[in-house]
C-alpha cells in the first residue's frame, strides 16, 4: 500500500494552512494507492464530511475540529476516521483495516481516531467528547 504525494500535501495544507476542513481518502484496489477522494473547504462542516462518505464502501477521512475550551481558549484537533459501513464488501473491509496504520504513520499530527460502521458511531457528540 502506497500513499500518494497528493494525500500528504493535502493533509499538510489542512494542518498548517487551514485550507481544508476535511479530506476523504480512498484506496484504489488495483494499484494499491491511497488517493484523495474528496476535499472539504474551510467553510464546510462535519455534516458535510458525514454526507460525503459512501453507504456501501470504505473510506478514511481526517477532520480538523475547532472548538473553544472551558477557559475560553481556541483549540484545534485532527481526527482520523476509519469508515467501514456494514454494507461494504468484506474484501474492502479487510484491505482498509490492514492499510490503516500505514496511512496514519504518513499523516503526522493526528490527535484522535474514530472507527465507525454507521453514522451514529461518528456523530458530532462522539467528536466533542473525545476532543475535550
Amino acid at each position: 500500500m502506497w500513499v500518494t504525494e497528493e494525500c500528504k500535501n493535502s493533509f499538510m495544507e489542512m494542518k498548517w494552512k487551514k485550507v481544508h476542513r476535511y479530506i476523504v481518502f480512498k484506496i484504489d484496489e488495483k494499484s494499491r494507492l491511497v488517493t484523495v477522494d474528496k476535499v472539504g473547504g474551510p467553510g464546510e462542516g462535519y455534516d458535510d464530511l458525514a454526507a460525503s462518505l459512501p453507504n456501501d464502501d470504505c473510506r478514511y477521512a481526517v477532520f480538523d475540529f475547532d472548538f473553544v475550551t472551558v477557559d475560553n481558549c481556541r483549540k484545534s484537533k485532527i481526527f482520523f476516521i476509519a469508515w467501514s459501513p456494514t454494507a461494504s464488501r468484506i474484501r474492502a473491509k479487510m484491505l482498509y483495516a490492514t492499510s490503516k496504520d500505514g496511512l496514519r504513520r504518513v499523516l503526522d499530527g493526528i490527535h484522535y481516531e474514530v472507527q465507525a460502521t454507521d453514522p451514529t458511531e461518528m456523530g458530532m457528540d462522539v467528536i466533542k467528547d473525545r476532543a475535550k
